[in-house]
């Protein structure tokens, strides 16, 4: 499990509202329960099948395939009975096992040869279990579809009940015609059957219930009526009610019999229940992943941090139902660059971009997909420190800074190399020279401690601090200075400036005040500051003119491949048109011999039966003149 400090930790970068949506997304007790306490691990082979198994269940869903997972059962208590001695199950509760039995029995039907090799992951949760077809087959003996034990579930309880079947008849006949008869008398208040402590009965005119021999069971709320149970039909009630009390105890000890017939089973049962606890809750978890756009990222197992395109989840889902777009954020952090040092603008998205980094290490390492760009690789940490906001306790009276630092303490003592922090303000709350001084030391330590982190300041001795010591990056939060609205970008590579005086310009504050303040600041302060402004913005500038170009050379691709298309398209039709001529001249010379064959055949034939063979022979020269005459020309 991973360590975090302080207790608040998790709470601080929301990943209990990330536990709230899971768990709404789940339906069986079970599933909720575990994504409740959802889990943070260390383990790289645990979070991979985590991960793994939310994705496979994800492409189920998003290919629309069925998965037996529907039954939402809560069967804790009848499993824990089941292993009892001497405990009894009711029918219902046989029922509700007998669903649970079938739905793995679905389940393991469903995991086919070839499902068992395009979900792998999938099929690990049943790897160590089996279907046992004795639990349905003991069941369906036992009792009918709606949970009433079968009369041939013992000879006894057929012979039970065939009594019962008779005795009833006997009753009704005997009761219909006293019925009749009292009726007919004018005594029956009620004509319908009327049942009273297990008792048939009679309802009469409470004036002439003393007109009846029987037993009063009882009356009316308005004593009009009394219920009557009359004297010849006595014994047979008594037989009835003996025989129901002999079929409650049969019954009784059939359940029984069947319960210790089950309880072998108990461990297999509650190996059943967790499976389908489990599909349910990794669907809860492929479900969140489609609503957030969550995907299966690359795993480290070390240090190691490459997120591209990545949303923060709950800001990303507000900003869907608003239809709203959310900022991405690209960051890197490896050994050469472990620590980052954001700066810029308040409300400029330094502190959701460091939230972003944190909630979604910990949703990786509780085997949630993020959403991410695929090719993101995340690595795996051991601890996860976070300061945020004003931690003052007032129970030791301590201030902001007295706090501040006793949680760097903390934080520069247990640090190491698999460490996780975010420091948001690294050193405010004191004098901005002193503040500064020991946030330099604290960032130092931590980065011998060979800790990753985030850190978010103002402070200008950390951006140059950040900007010449090895291992420690600079980076900043992008703001349009005209219209003085922060962008949300997250810049590597370079500080930025927190346009003090281009806010206090553009919003109209005296040019004498402005100017008053910028002589109480430290000439190279104000110079660096402005420098970092102008840069940031000249960066602004390159990139939209890099994103110009980089349209304009897309255009123009398009261009020169529809030229070469059209060219393509040209070179082919002239290439028709020469075929073309080249068959009409093949054409033409076929039909040309063709005819020169004929007139052939024609002197031979004449040769063979004129006798006048110099008209023949005139003929044939004149034929062949006109051939050569043709081809030369």
């Amino acid at each position: 499990m991973i360590r975090y400090f302080p207790e608040s930790a998790l709470g601080q970068l929301e990943f209990d509202k990330i536990r709230d949506l899971l768990a709404e997304k789940c339906k069986s007790v079970y599933a909720k329960e575990k994504a409740v306490s959802l889990r943070i691990h260390t383990r790289l082979e645990f979070i991979e099948i985590e991960l793994k198994r939310t994705s496979e269940f994800k492409d189920l869903l998003d290919k629309d395939l069925y998965f037996p997972n529907e039954e939402n059962l809560n069967l804790t208590r009848e499993i824990k009975l089941l292993g009892l001695s001497g405990a009894i199950l009711s029918g219902d509760q046989f029922l509700q096992i007998r669903k649970m039995a079938d739905t793995l029995r679905l389940i393991f039907h469903w995991f086919d040869r070839e499902r068992r090799l395009a979900y792998p992951a999938l099929t690990t949760v049943i790897k160590d279990s089996y279907y046992e077809k004795a639990i349905i087959q003991s069941i369906d003996e036992v009792l009918e579809e709606n949970g009433q034990v079968k009369d041939k579930a013992s000879p006894e309880l057929a012979r039970i009940r065939l009594s019962l079947f008779r005795k009833r008849n006997e009753l009704r006949r005997l009761f219909e015609r006293i019925v009749a008869r009292l009726n007919k008398a004018g005594y029956v208040a009620e004509t319908e059957e009327a049942f009273l402590n297990g008792r048939r009965v009679v309802a009469l005119f409470a004036e002439h219930k003393r007109q009846v021999k029987g037993i009063l069971h009882g009356e009316s709320d308005s004593r009009k009526t009394s219920f009557i149970e009359p004297e010849e039909t006595i014994g047979h009630n008594n037989e009835i009610f003996s025989l129901e009390h002999e079929e409650g105890r049969e019954v009784n000890r059939i359940l029984k019999e069947l319960t210790g017939i089950l309880s072998v089973y108990a461990p297999l049962l509650k190996t059943y229940y967790e499976i389908i606890g489990e599909y349910d809750f990794i669907s809860g978890k492929a479900k969140l992943a489609i609503d957030m756009n969550g995907i299966h990222p690359n795993l480290k197992d070390g240090s190691y941090i490459h997120l591209i395109q990545a949303f923060h989840p709950l800001l990303f889902l507000y900003h869907k139902k608003s239809h709203k777009p959310t900022v991405p954020v690209n960051i890197k952090l490896e050994d050469n660059n472990r620590i980052l040092v954001i700066s810029g603008p308040n409300a400029g998205g330094k502190t959701v971009t460091m939230k972003t980094v944190g909630l979604l290490q910990l949703m990786v390492q509780a085997g949630l997909l993020i959403p991410v760009h695929p090719n993101s690789t995340i690595g795996i940490f051991k601890q996860i420190m976070i300061h945020i906001g004003d931690t003052q306790s007032l129970e030791f009276e301590l201030s902001t800074y007295s706090s501040h630092l006793i949680n760097m303490k903390y934080f520069m003592e247990q640090s190491n190399g698999r460490t996780l922090f975010f420091i948001d303000e690294l050193g405010s709350g004191s004098d901005p020279n002193l503040g500064g001084a020991f946030a330099e030391v604290i960032l130092l330590e931590l980065l011998k401690k060979h800790a990753f982190g985030i850190v978010t300041t103002h402070y200008l001795n950390l951006k140059v601090m950040a900007n010449k010591t090895p291992g420690i990056i600079n980076g900043a939060m992008a703001f349009d200075e005209q219209s003085l609205q922060p962008l949300y970008q997250l810049i590597l590579g370079k500080p930025g400036s927190s346009y003090t005086f281009s806010i206090a310009e553009r919003i109209g504050l005296h040019p004498d005040l402005i100017s008053n303040a910028r002589k109480l600041v430290d000439e190279e302060h104000f110079k660096l500051d402005k420098l970092l402004n102008r840069t940031e913005q000249d960066l602004r500038n390159i990139e939209k003119r890099d994103k110009e170009l980089q349209q304009m050379l897309k255009e123009n691709a398009k261009l020169k491949l529809e030229l070469q298309k059209t060219l393509e398209k040209e070179k082919h039709q002239q290439q028709l048109q020469i075929l073309q001529e080249q068959n009409k001249i093949s054409a033409e010379r076929y039909g040309y011999l063709k005819e020169m064959e004929r007139k052939l055949k024609q002197i031979i034939f004449d040769w063979r039966k004129t006798e006048n063979k110099e008209e023949v022979i005139k003929q044939m020269q004149a034929l062949l003149f006109n051939q050569k005459r043709e081809a030369g020309s």
